[in-house]
């Protein structure tokens, strides 16, 4: 995961905006169901999806 996250960010030059949840950063996430390092299969079912700021995707019951 930090291969697509922070380790993407430094590569492209993006790290100070991008990369990790920080304030003033630019950041789209997901949420799953249970912990994605000791079930990566949880990744193939993304319950919630936030863009911009924005929630365009919640199947994890909270609204």
């Amino acid at each position: 995961m930090q291969a697509a996250t922070s380790s993407a960010a430094d590569l492209i030059g993006r790290s100070t905006d991008v990369g990790t949840l920080t304030a003033g950063h630019y950041a789209d996430l997901i949420a799953v169901s249970s912990d994605p390092l000791a079930h990566m299969e949880v990744l193939e079912h993304v319950g919630l999806v936030m863009k911009g700021g924005v929630v365009v995707k919640n199947e994890l019951g909270a609204k």
